[in-house]
């Protein structure tokens, strides 16, 4: 799928934030991230910890393929908005609990934060081609 300079470069830094956000699930923003594990899973701080880790991993992974694996930037774009749909639950999780992490330190900004996952969901579909791939197969 052929993609314009301005989506390449949108993809481009879509994925650098990816990989910076899973270097901070790994180090410096790791007990930030586990106010975003959904509470109706295990809260041991084991489990929590493990989640924040396996996500980050996961998000430098992605972050990567949407840099470097421009032969399958289609795929990756999918696979990433996917990526976006199953972490949600953890935003609303963080929402409905009133958990203060990354300055979303009041309802109305945890509010806010939940209208961004959409955004991301679109840009990772726009920015790979992916969008109108899939727009195309629904004709």
């Amino acid at each position: 799928m052929k993609t314009s300079t301005t989506q390449n470069v949108f993809r481009v830094i879509l994925g650098l934030l990816m990989i910076m956000a899973g270097i901070g699930h790994l180090t410096f923003q790791r007990e930030e991230f586990q106010a975003q594990v959904p509470r109706w899973l295990p809260t041991s701080d084991a489990f929590m910890d493990f989640v924040v880790v396996a996500s980050g991993v996961v998000e430098i992974l992605l972050g990567l393929a949407m840099v470097l694996l421009v032969k399958y930037k289609v795929k990756v774009g999918i696979v990433l908005a996917i990526f976006y749909v199953l972490i949600f639950p953890g935003n609303i999780s963080q929402y409905t609990n009133g958990i203060d992490a990354f300055g979303l330190d009041t309802d109305l900004k945890r509010l806010i934060r939940l209208f961004f996952q959409p955004v991301l969901i679109l840009w990772a579909l726009w920015s790979t081609g992916a969008l109108k791939h899939l727009m195309n197969k629904q004709k």
